[in-house]
């Protein structure tokens, strides 16, 4: 890939690091359209090609595996993640171009997944082929008709031909888009380690849960917490959406959405940070797991050696370990955990329900906030 801005323009610094930009699947699509229509109307080859982002950064892209038939050329353009490395890198994105009477018409082939549920980018029944793509394929080549004096339509069919085996390693499946994956991107660049990309995902799942009509919303950080919604009767883990470590920005989207109540359910390493009013759970913006719980264990009444040994931990196990040899697993965690409910509710602005199950891999239930047992009945839940 070759930018067209200054080399510089291909790296971002994260942490320190310097690392490299890539470009999405729609601008793969779009580049590949593009150099689709100037093969079949010139009936020329095309080597390489040059797009332009909605970012306005133009790319100078290669072209690959072309063919041709009678009023079609299809070719492809190979995905780069830059360091963002995702389950598209390197894979080819193929557009077939075809003449038309007029219009553009976009749709999806082997690979591309198909919209079941209602609350996604693109209507029920179409090709997961987001609308910032899909704009950027129709610029394409009404770049192309104005270049080449061409006063006719395309129909443009993307396809992968691996996209229905690499969408089992992403959301798709649990977001209704089936058949493959989705053709995304917003500004057309893959930003590394974008947490706007990861947060942008969990929004697209809530919308889903909004629009199969739930009033409740469960959530969890990740695995650990949909293992132990199976201990919780009445509870499906499939429903449950994952907020990786953003739940801040998901307590957000769940007001703005409407959702009525929200019920957590995660291990005490991720929701102690809550206690404390830490809205982002990576470890990189904030830890203080040890002060809060020694913090709470103190006001519980436990020991001043308690205390210090759990400032010593190093992890939440290891600090359970410490409590429960003083017998203050209970009251510390009741403290702990109206304290969750506390800056959960702040954040929300008292606009939902919000509630919360904290487990340990060791010692299971440990703590619930005192709204959570009314959310759980209220979802049909028992413990």
């Amino acid at each position: 890939m070759a930018w067209k801005e200054s080399d510089n323009g291909m790296y971002i610094n994260i942490g320190g690091r310097m690392l490299r930009r890539g470009h999405t699947t729609g601008t793969c699509a779009a580049a590949a359209s593009k150099a689709a229509a100037e093969m079949l109307i010139n009936g020329t080859d095309v080597l390489s090609v040059t797009v332009v982002t909605p970012r306005g950064i133009a790319l100078d892209l290669p072209v690959e595996d072309a063919s041709r038939g009678e009023g079609w050329v299809r070719c492809a353009v190979r995905k780069d993640g830059g360091d963002d490395i995702d389950v598209t890198d390197g894979h080819l994105v193929f557009s077939e171009v075809h003449l038309a009477d007029d219009g553009i018409k976009i749709d999806g082939g082997p690979g591309v997944g198909r919209v079941t549920k209602k609350g996604l980018d693109q209507p029920v029944g179409a090709a997961a082929i987001n609308r910032v793509p899909r704009s950027m394929i129709s610029e394409a080549l009404e770049g192309i008709r104005m270049t080449l004096g061409y006063d006719g339509g395309f129909d443009v069919v993307i396809s992968i031909p691996d996209g229905q085996e690499l969408a089992k390693r992403t959301f798709n499946p649990r977001l209704g888009i089936e058949g493959g994956i989705s053709i995304l991107g917003t500004s057309g660049i893959v930003e590394p380690m974008s947490e706007r990309a990861v947060v942008d995902t969990i929004k697209t799942e809530m919308n889903v849960r909004k629009n199969e009509g739930c009033r409740y919303l469960l959530v969890v950080p990740g695995n650990y917490g949909e293992g132990y919604i199976r201990s919780i009767g009445g509870l499906d883990p499939e429903s449950a959406v994952k907020c990786s470590n953003f739940i801040g920005e998901t307590l957000d989207h769940a007001c703005e959405l409407g959702f009525e109540g929200l019920l957590l359910v995660g291990n005490l390493g991720k929701l102690v940070k809550l206690a404390g009013g830490v809205m982002n759970t990576h470890s990189r913006e904030a830890d203080a797991r040890m002060e809060i719980l020694a913090a709470n264990a103190a006001l519980s009444g436990a020991s001043v050696e308690t205390v210090r040994k759990i400032m010593e931990c190093v992890s939440t196990d290891d600090a359970l370990d410490v409590l429960d040899r003083d017998g203050a697993i209970p009251l510390t965690m009741d403290l702990v955990s109206k304290k969750i409910e506390f800056y959960m509710n702040h954040r929300t602005g008292g606009r939902i329900k919000c509630g919360a199950f904290v487990f340990s891999s060791k010692y299971g239930l440990i703590g619930g906030t005192p709204g959570a047992a009314d959310l759980l009945k209220a979802m049909g839940g028992t413990l």
